[in-house]
């Protein structure tokens, strides 16, 4: 007997086998029979709700957006976390997890997929920059930081961390040291904070993130 679904439950469906199939077999790799074949549905089916496998990996972005950006909200609720150790815990929740995050990210990052890119950065600097530029202005008004930016402070760190710590796990362990120690630098050079003032609070946060 057919099983018939609502449209928005029926789309979810779609995605979510497409997400496992995209991190296990890669989206070079996966046909849209492999995704047909697995749900059991017929091609018009899959057309009425994407128009092609791109289409799908646009709106599987899409939803990943939201859900990073959820994260970071839930973070930043968190109002029991003191300033810093929240900022940096946002900042690690937008990192993508699993093969298919590795396998979304290398298809955003291919040129000819750069509206991809951008979508999904300006979604995420939509969502998430005034949490961030939120947290700086608590930080200024309790002393901890200082400067006359924090919105513009908060964009450059989002889209710092955004393009480096995507691509954290291909180094090898002292080049991630590396690229962290100089996030962490970088950063209390914008709020305006002294060398070092920082590094306690936050790199064990960056450190058990790594073990896990």
């Amino acid at each position: 007997m057919r099983i018939v679904k609502e449209a928005e439950e029926r789309k979810n469906e779609i995605l979510d086998v497409a997400e496992r199939l995209f991190g296990t077999k890669g989206f070079d790799n996966t046909s849209t029979n492999d995704i047909l074949n697995e749900i059991g549905i017929a091609r018009g089916t899959l057309y009425y709700h994407f128009k092609s496998k791109e289409d799908i990996l646009d709106a599987m972005i899409e939803r990943m957006s939201r859900q990073l950006i959820k994260r970071a909200a839930d973070i930043f609720n968190q109002k029991d976390i003191p300033v810093l150790q929240r900022l940096t815990m946002m900042m690690m929740a937008l990192n993508v997890d699993g093969n298919l995050g590795q396998e979304v990210m290398d298809q955003v990052h291919k040129p000819q997929n750069a509206l991809l890119h951008q979508k999904m950065q300006i979604g995420l600097l939509t969502g998430i920059n005034p949490l961030i530029t939120s947290l700086i202005e608590e930080g200024i008004a309790q002393g901890i930081c200082q400067t006359d930016f924090p919105a513009e402070v908060a964009e450059m760190t989002l889209l710092y961390s955004n393009t480096v710590f995507d691509d954290l796990m291909q180094y090898s362990e002292d080049e991630r040291q590396q690229k962290v120690t100089a996030f962490i630098y970088n950063l209390e050079r914008l709020l305006g904070m002294e060398r070092g003032s920082m590094q306690a609070a936050i790199l064990p946060i960056f450190q058990n993130d790594q073990q896990k």
